[in-house]
């Protein structure tokens, strides 16, 4: 076959083909810039230069200490327990869970203590807050505080679901009613929304 009549032009081929090479290439980069519009990239977390070591000491000394700023009264308030009960949770998941343990990082920098960990958990449940609504007294931010409620309730039903998470015994349920009576609300158990009381405005059909 003769390949002069069947002519081809290289120089025309190569103009064309630069041509579709710039035309894919500018689809692609505005496909690019449109999607980066309308789904920028995520915020790059900022960090927060928390003093973990001056909020722990101040927790000390407000609840912890020999002589605290808040007495037990105080605490029972806040925290809706008594400081034994507290400070024997926060005993019991050190010693089940390494995440509640005092810890320091690679330059030796203290973490968050035990004490900070359970109590941001335990103000969040007390009071029903955000998570970070404590960050400024305890210094933990959101993130870890959702961390830290985590654990606490996994280890709470680990180390107290025998004991405590279970149905009441016999005997459990005579100890509470003998309360109960003696407080003035007789059969408390088969009656917890007090339907016993009369209702002197209650409706009649």
């Amino acid at each position: 076959m003769d390949p002069s009549k069947f002519p081809f032009d290289i120089e025309a081929y190569k103009r064309q083909s630069e041509i579709e090479d710039r035309y894919i290439l500018n689809y692609f980069s505005e496909r690019r810039k449109k999607i980066e519009e309308d789904f920028p990239p995520r915020m790059k977390r900022r960090y927060f230069k928390r003093d973990h070591v001056a909020a722990n000491q101040r927790l000390v000394d407000d609840y912890f200490a020999n002589a605290p700023t808040y007495d037990d009264t105080m605490f029972r308030r806040r925290f809706r327990m008594r400081k034994h009960v507290f400070l024997r949770i926060v005993g019991d998941l050190s010693n089940s869970d390494d995440y509640f343990t005092q810890r320091f990082d690679a330059a030796n920098k203290e973490g968050i203590s035990p004490l900070a960990k359970c109590t941001t958990t335990m103000r969040m449940i007390a009071y029903g807050v955000a998570a970070d609504a404590v960050d400024e007294y305890i210094k933990i931010g959101g993130t870890t505080t959702l961390e830290c409620l985590r654990r606490l309730c996994k280890g709470i039903i680990q180390l107290y679901e025998q004991e405590y998470l279970r149905a009441p015994t016999q005997e459990d349920l005579q100890k509470i009613l003998h309360v109960s009576e003696m407080q003035g609300f007789p059969k408390m158990i088969g009656s917890i929304d007090c339907m016993y009381w009369e209702w002197k405005n209650c409706l009649t059909a």
